[in-house]
């Protein structure tokens, strides 16, 4: 069993918020560049700090899925929403309303819970057509919708959230492998489904085999790549309009697929330079995930640093009036 540490042991300074002259605000936390050799390329804070990788890893959780052919027939599109935590749109409702359907399923069938759309127009259109939002709204519905395939296939019974449940058990060894290390637990996501620990450099040499897979490899291989590949080809899908997985995406222009967690996750896949990067702020703030990210894609991925998606997350600060009142930044010595 590895020796994990604690996630507070050793955190460092990532991401500063300044106000005027005087440091206002910082964020702490650890990261992780790797490459898909199994080299840590660079590292802040602690490697083996234990994390919960919330929703950043779900292109792992799809796995299963296209290594056993149960996604034989599945399009970029499926891929795309079964790694996805998304805004609940009309755009991400509807295809997996579809998908469910092509399955002979419905949204009863799904175990991920009700959620409210966070996409505004959704939300409007509810609102006034006198609807409630339904588990289809659920940022998870894709990842559940994959899940559901892969159960089919797997003829499992219908609570395919249950840890001893044939699909989380597929799903917990694609994990231990993928990160290379035994996960020493795990805890119940949003979504009810389990999500297995591990270290930051675990994640992050999973995002680095993902980088580094090829076509020409085995099932697990070219299933890493068909999920790479739908991620960056579909980031509206992935998250949503206004979310900095698909901003960064749309930025990166292929360069890049980047993922999201909760309480402050964030990891990248980096094809062309075979590499992976995953970080943890660790007291859970957004802002200083999307701001660590941006500042690892400019070192890492070619992002520019003036690229109006890079100033929005790692930059000045505005106020509501376009008056500059600050700026987030790098704290010395990272990225």
């Amino acid at each position: 069993m590895p020796n994990f540490e604690s996630v507070d042991t050793g955190a460092v300074p990532l991401i500063e918020l300044w106000r005027g002259d005087i440091l206002e605000s910082l964020h702490r936390g650890h990261a992780v560049v790797m490459r898909d050799t199994g080299e840590i390329v660079e590292s802040w804070g602690r490697p083996d700090a234990l994390i919960y990788p919330r929703s950043s890893c779900k292109m792992v959780h799809a796995l299963p899925l296209l290594e056993s052919g149960a996604g034989r027939d599945l399009g970029g599109e499926h891929l795309a929403l079964a790694c996805a935590s998304h805004q609940g749109a009309e755009i991400h409702v509807t295809r997996v309303a579809r998908w469910l359907q092509d399955l002979g399923l419905a949204e009863a069938d799904l175990r991920c819970g009700c959620q409210a759309a966070e996409d505004i127009p959704e939300r409007h259109r509810l609102i006034r057509a006198g609807e409630n939002a339904c588990q289809l709204h659920n940022n998870c519905s894709g990842k559940h919708a994959g899940f559901l395939t892969l159960n089919q296939h797997m003829r499992g019974d219908a609570e395919y959230v249950l840890p001893d449940h044939p699909v989380q058990l597929a799903i917990r060894t694609a994990f231990e492998e993928v990160t290379q290390m035994p996960s020493p637990g795990y805890g119940i996501d949003g979504c009810s489904a389990p999500n297995f620990a591990t270290a930051v450099s675990g994640l992050a040499g999973a995002m680095a085999r993902f980088a580094g897979a090829s076509e020409s490899g085995d099932a697990r291989a070219r299933g890493m790549v068909a999920l790479r590949n739908a991620m960056m080809q579909h980031p509206e899908l992935v998250a949503g309009e206004t979310r900095a997985c698909t901003d960064l995406m749309r930025a990166l222009n292929g360069r890049a697929a980047v993922k999201t967690g909760a309480e402050a996750v964030f990891v990248a896949i980096l094809p062309q330079e075979r590499l992976g990067i995953a970080l943890k702020i660790l007291d859970g703030g957004v802002r200083a995930a999307e701001a660590a990210i941006t500042a690892l894609l400019i070192r890492y991925a070619g992002l520019e640093a003036a690229h109006p998606v890079a100033q929005r997350y790692l930059g000045p600060q505005l106020n509501r009036r376009n008056i500059v009142t600050g700026a987030i930044r790098t704290a010395p010595g990272f990225a």
